[in-house]
Formats: structure tokens, sequence, C-alpha cells
């Protein structure tokens, strides 16, 4: 099973006046912990898109490109690009040439995003929603499994045999589908022999396993090849040297971010019952000491079926990045030996 994290690039925002506070040093010791992960034996590190003040991930595979240059073996990869307010070209491009930055560990997780601040941005009606997702993923792969292109859609101007440049480094940069909890968007990466990537941030991890198996007998209703099947989990997560340490540490600020993020969105405010329940033995938090972690996503994973990577996102929770570098580190040391040798 491949280790990895996820990041937002989350800011330091001024509550009273609403500014971004020290924005060179967030980059910078987010690039740091890139690094740190990468002597930590991490397997992945994605960056995430957003549009929004609270993070510095507008153009991920900028950030993903500064970190390619100061790493060696960790792959890099978006999580997610928001597909479906990009043109598939640009996107291409951008991630090839990372991958040739990178010497061959680009990846990409592609989407439609948990927020809708892209589409008025790029000048997208957000009625379309799937149709644009649907429509640009499909000239996406066609680019990255041709050379040359001849396409034709209702979004974007029509290609005539035309070459994309540059081409990557690998003979085709993995793209995996992140998907939330509809059904469709699990058969349609089972259809297209797609890697899937599933978001859980909240409930019982368990409850996704009936998805999990559209997505398996999509695949092999479609003839692709079984040993092609990739599974992977993104969690909100935070291991500490005991369990105690992580929830006292992540428990505060992780409750002012999801309260805030579901005050836009009208969720209940979320209580303490309400966070001991996710960190529970089902729940989907990922937040105790490393064995306990280990032996969590080990349960989840036999619950879905087999995973085959799981990825850790800790910007919900307001952590110091001398709190970030230490689980990273653990993660590494601690949590990841057990997961591979099992």
């Amino acid at each position: 099973m491949e280790v990895g994290f996820d990041s937002f690039g989350s800011a330091v925002i001024d509550e009273s006046t609403g500014d971004v506070l020290h924005a060179e040093k967030s980059m910078t010791d987010l690039l740091d912990r890139i690094v740190h992960a990468d002597k930590m034996g991490i397997d992945v590190f994605g960056m995430g898109e957003h549009h929004r003040p609270d993070y510095f991930d507008s153009s991920p595979v900028t950030i993903l490109a500064a970190a390619a240059a100061r790493t060696e073996n960790i792959k890099l990869t978006s999580a997610v690009t928001v597909l479906s307010a990009a043109d598939p070209v640009r996107v291409f491009q951008s991630f090839a040439t990372l991958d040739l930055i990178s010497k061959g560990r680009t990846e990409m997780v592609v989407g439609r995003g948990s927020f809708i601040d892209a589409f008025p941005l790029f000048g997208y009606d957000l009625s379309h929603y799937d149709e644009l997702f649907t429509e640009k993923l499909g000239l996406l792969l066609q680019i990255r499994d041709n050379k040359r292109v001849t396409w034709s859609g209702k979004f974007r101007p029509t290609l005539k045999d035309q070459p994309v440049y540059p081409r990557p480094a690998q003979e085709n940069i993995p793209i995996w589908l992140g998907v939330g909890g509809t059904p469709a968007s699990f058969a349609r990466a089972g259809t297209l022999g797609m890697p899937l990537m599933v978001a859980v941030i909240g409930g019982e991890t368990h409850r996704f396993r009936p998805l999990i198996d559209i997505y398996r007998n999509a695949w092999r209703e479609a003839g692709h090849d079984p040993a092609g099947m990739r599974v992977g989990l993104h969690s909100l997560g935070y291991v500490g040297e005991t369990t105690e340490a992580a929830v006292e540490e992540f428990y505060p600020g992780h409750t002012r971010t999801m309260n805030k993020i579901g005050k836009e969105r009208g969720w209940r405010p979320q209580s303490r019952a309400h966070f001991d329940a996710q960190r529970g033995p089902t729940g989907a938090l990922l937040v105790g000491g490393p064995e306990e972690v280990a032996e969590k996503i080990l349960r989840h994973s036999q619950a879905l079926g087999g995973i085959d990577r799981i990825t850790f996102q800790m910007d919900s929770a307001e952590l110091t990045h001398e709190q970030r570098l230490r689980a990273i580190e653990i993660i590494g040391q601690r949590v990841s030996p057990i997961l591979k040798e099992a």
C-alpha cells in the first residue's frame, strides 16, 4: 500500500481584516514539508486546487514543479485538478512539463472539486456541471494516449490532427479519477479503466464498499486488465506520538475549520461527540497514535476489499509547521512500514 499526503496549501488569515498573513513563509514551509516527506520515504504528495483566500493552491502545478526540483523519489500529483473549469490541452501540457522536470514522477487526480469557485472565475455555467467534466475528461484522456488529436465538442474549439506538446517522460501519465459519493462517478472510473481516488471526509468508511464494488464491476464489464485496477483513499488525519497528543493537537483547529465550511453549506456545528465518533473504529478520521492509525487503515482496507493508496490531509486542523513535519516523520517511519508489511 502506498502512503501519501494531500495539501491545499492552507493560508493564515487575519480574522479581523480577512488579509492573508505570512504568505511567503507559508509557501516555503509547504515546500519544506514536501521535501521532508520525500526524505521520510513517503510515496506520494498531492496538491489540491482551490480559488479561495484560505488556500495557496490555485496553481498546483507551479508548487509541484518547485517541489520536483528539490526531491528525488516521491510521486507528485494533483488532488484534485478541477478539470471542469480548465482547458484539457493546457492541463496536459502543464503536467507533461512537470513530468519532465520530475523525471517521470508525475500523476494527476482529476475531478469536479468540492467547491464551485472556479466556475464563475473562468466563465463556466454551473448548470453544465457534469456535461463539462464528461467532455473535458474525454479530451484529456485522448491527448494523453495520442500524440496527434482530432476532436470536437461543445465547450472548446475543435482540434484537427493537432499535435500537443511537450510529451511527458512517462509513456502515459497516470490519471486517477477523484470521486465523492456519486455512483455514476464510480462506474465512470471503472468503465474508462482509470485508477479511483475516493475522498472520505465523514461518515463511516466501510459504507463506501458498495460504491467501490460498482467501480470494480464496471472495470470488469469493460474488459480492462484486472491488474491495472487501483483504489486510493483520501482521508482527514493526523498522527502524533500518542493518541492523546494527536487528539489534543488536531481537534480544536479541525473543528473550527469544519464549522466554518459547514456554515457556508448549511451543516450542523460539529460537536466533540461527533469528532470522537469519527475518530472511532469505523469513522473516517485517521487521528491517533501510529499503531492505532495503522490498524484502522488496515481495517478500512479489508472492509473496502483492499486499497492500494492512502493519503492523509492535515490542513483542516491549523497545525503548526513543526507539528506537520513531525507527523510526516511518524507516518513515514512508523505507520508506513506496518502497512507495507501487511
